[in-house]
């Protein structure tokens, strides 16, 4: 969504990703078959911050991948805080175990491995703050599990919304294309929630629960 010197200029000027952040992306690119599903500097500082403002006691993350985003969404966990991250993939297991043992955060991430949405039913926990990044055919699914776990004043984070740009474009009407502008018009017009949809990396849909 945006060239590549812009997005270079806006890491220069963005506050650096730790080491092991650096290291987990660079082992990603080189060993991973779809490194572009790390959310990386750029987005992985936003998550940060936005974490770090919040200040969660309980965070949800639907979509762990190698463990980047969780990691940057824990930095700003209160103390005794947790995050949950679930994955379907078993292949990633070890190397999201790995990473997360590599951050020193292994009291604090509790990653579940399997189908989250059978896993997020058996969750007892309200939560602060929501990440989600899995499948996108099931995102207005992922949407209504946690809006009822989710505080209010509490946020969803919806990632790749935009994706590539095709969601505005209507001569674009794959299946994933088409589910993720629906899954936009829903969010849009949920009146529990007021909403803002920014155009970072593949598109970020922030959502605030007002009611």
């Amino acid at each position: 969504m945006v060239n590549d010197k812009i997005n270079e200029y806006c890491e220069n000027h963005s506050s650096s990703e730790s080491e092991v952040l650096r290291q987990i992306s660079r082992d990603t690119h080189a060993n991973l078959l779809k490194p572009r599903m790390l959310s990386g500097h750029l987005q992985g500082r936003l998550l940060s911050m936005i974490s770090q403002i919040l200040q969660p006691a309980n965070i949800l993350e639907i979509g762990a991948y190698t463990g980047y985003s969780a990691i940057c969404l824990a930095e700003g966990l209160i103390e005794g805080g947790k995050l949950i991250t679930i994955e379907a993939d078993e292949e990633l297991e070890s190397r999201i175990r790995h990473n997360i043992d590599l951050a020193g955060l292994s009291e604090q991430i509790d990653l579940q491995m399997g189908n989250a949405l059978e896993v997020i039913p058996t969750l007892n926990t309200i939560f602060d703050l929501v990440f989600i990044d899995a499948d996108k055919l099931n995102y207005i699914k992922y949407y209504d599990l946690v809006i009822d776990k989710l505080k209010i004043g509490g946020l969803i984070i919806s990632d790749n919304v935009l994706w590539d740009g095709k969601v505005a474009e209507t001569s674009k009407n794959d299946t994933t294309t088409k589910l993720l502008r629906e899954f936009n018009a829903y969010v849009h017009n949920d009146s529990r929630t007021k909403n803002v949809l920014l155009p970072i990396r593949d598109g970020l849909f922030v959502s605030r629960k007002i009611k």
